[in-house]
């Protein structure tokens, strides 16, 4: 069962649906700046905030980016974690430039995080990229919040992302 969201409009499809409130996510192991694999024990024990986008080099991506950072400074025993296709190295020049050290921003471009979370494209020019999507958890690695941004060149709802946390 795939989710139907839009890019410019037109349709595109997700490889299915985002995990359903109250479900534990699955494991994951993505790769920092540093080719370090990071995985889910890494954040044991504490709310997560995956921030999911197709690519750090768009606007839109680059602007959740820069307002989960924001945010993430005043979250307490939260960490959000930017998850794209791009390249480790893409990622931390990004971050680097940009002043983000409030949040984890990691590749998914050898694993199978994409369709683990039911998160890859699977048609339109951006096939086998990530959709825009939030996924927040509690402590427990619940799932408390989700949003599939229903238009890719939309900003998710960062207050209904953060109000979930509380």
């Amino acid at each position: 069962m795939s989710t139907t969201i839009t890019l410019k409009g037109n349709e595109v499809h997700t490889i299915g649906v985002l995990p359903s409130v109250g479900t534990t996510v699955r494991d994951f192991a993505l790769v920092d700046s540093n080719l370090h694999v990071k995985t889910l024990q890494d954040f044991d024990g504490k709310k997560k905030v995956f921030n999911i986008f197709p690519s750090i080099d768009t606007g839109i991506c680059a602007a959740s980016a820069r307002k989960f950072n924001e945010e993430a400074s005043n979250l307490h025993n939260t960490v959000v974690i930017n998850i794209s296709k791009d390249l480790p190295f893409a990622l931390g020049r990004f971050c680097a430039a940009e002043g983000l050290n409030n949040v984890e921003t990691l590749s998914d471009f050898r694993s199978s995080f994409g369709d683990d979370y039911e998160v890859t494209i699977t048609d339109s020019p951006m096939k086998g990229l990530l959709s825009r999507a939030v996924i927040v958890t509690d402590e427990n690695n619940k799932v408390v919040y989700t949003e599939q941004v229903p238009e890719i060149t939309h900003e998710p709802n960062y207050e209904a992302a953060i109000a979930a946390l509380k």
